[in-house]
């Protein structure tokens, strides 16, 4: 199963038919859980559940009921802010023996806010405000689950989360299905950063090194390829320009996967990849020729494939 997503809303929706939550910056991940295991799986589908054990065993969701799946987000809590920077360090992770010594260091918590399946019960027809009563009920709180409240208020609490320096707010119909697999106008969210996920379709090397990574040529996903966004550098340095390039230099291809031509400068150099690495950055939106204006490498986005990006 896919989980249900939300649309880019204009406006915040006022009223008792809308209830409204934090925007988490975290993964996204559906758990399945069951007597005898916890099963996490990502946004994609892919399994993630090696890369996070301690959501798996006692202070997770281990024993916490026979049968359930639940939605929610995976954050790593930083001075009380999630930090998408510090989870990129955990969804890296394949190694069940790192991934426990990392648990113990570099901690996470699952953010659940909505529950798809009680009891063996399928309960994806029940709208918003009967499946957040059932998730309520079940008291999953622990040290690494959390299930946050809601708000009537939506513009008190957009206003509120730009002040604590969250991610922003998602508003919900209560009156709203669970729609698996579907972006829907039922689920509407509200981002205060500049923040996207991008494709990498090339890369080049730091001026004067033949081995350090120095910008990534990223671009979205359209027919036939990648439409350029630009060039990405900011962010690289160090372990994180290390990592990511050790996850493009299997992808390394002849030709360019963008459909439109990349201005010289940026392809002077250029190494291209096949499109099929995301990863997140932070702009301040979108300049002249639709390119990213001042942008920063955040993390990469093993938890999403291309075809999993927003039109």
């Amino acid at each position: 199963m896919r989980p249900m997503l939300a649309s880019p809303g204009r406006s915040i929706p006022t009223g008792p038919a809308w209830v409204h939550e934090v925007k988490w910056d975290g993964m996204r991940v559906l758990a399945d859980v069951r007597p005898d295991r916890v099963r996490l799986s990502a946004r994609s589908g892919a399994d993630a559940t090696v890369r996070f054990p301690e959501l798996c065993g006692p202070g997770g969701l281990e024993g916490v009921y026979e049968d359930l799946l639940l939605d929610g987000e995976v954050v790593a809590l930083r001075d009380g802010r999630p930090s998408f920077g510090a989870l990129a360090e955990r969804m890296h992770v394949s190694d069940p023996s790192v991934a426990r010594a990392l648990a113990a260091t570099l901690p996470v918590t699952y953010v659940v806010f909505d529950v798809v399946r009680v009891l063996g019960q399928d309960v994806t027809g029940l709208p918003l405000r009967d499946r957040r009563a059932l998730l309520e009920q079940l008291d999953l709180a622990g040290p690494h689950v959390q299930v946050p409240p809601t708000y009537p208020d939506g513009g008190a609490l957009h206003a509120a989360t730009l002040d604590q320096g969250l991610e922003g707010i998602v508003s919900k119909a209560l009156d709203s299905p669970y729609r698996p697999g579907t972006r829907s106008s039922e689920w509407l969210k509200f981002p205060h950063r500049q923040q996207r996920s991008v494709v990498v379709g090339g890369w080049r090397t730091e001026t004067g090194s033949a081995s350090r990574l120095g910008a990534v040529l990223v671009g979205a996903p359209v027919e036939g390829g990648l439409a350029y966004l630009g060039r990405v550098g900011s962010g690289l340095a160090g372990r994180a320009g290390e990592t990511l390039l050790a996850d493009l230099s299997g992808l390394v291809c002849d030709t360019s996967s963008f459909v439109d031509e990349v201005p010289r400068e940026d392809a002077a150099g250029a190494r291209w990849v096949r499109p099929e690495l995301v990863i997140e950055v932070r702009s301040l939106g979108l300049g002249a020729g639709g390119r990213l204006r001042q942008s920063s490498y955040v993390g990469t986005r093993l938890d999403l494939a291309p075809g999993d990006l927003e039109p």
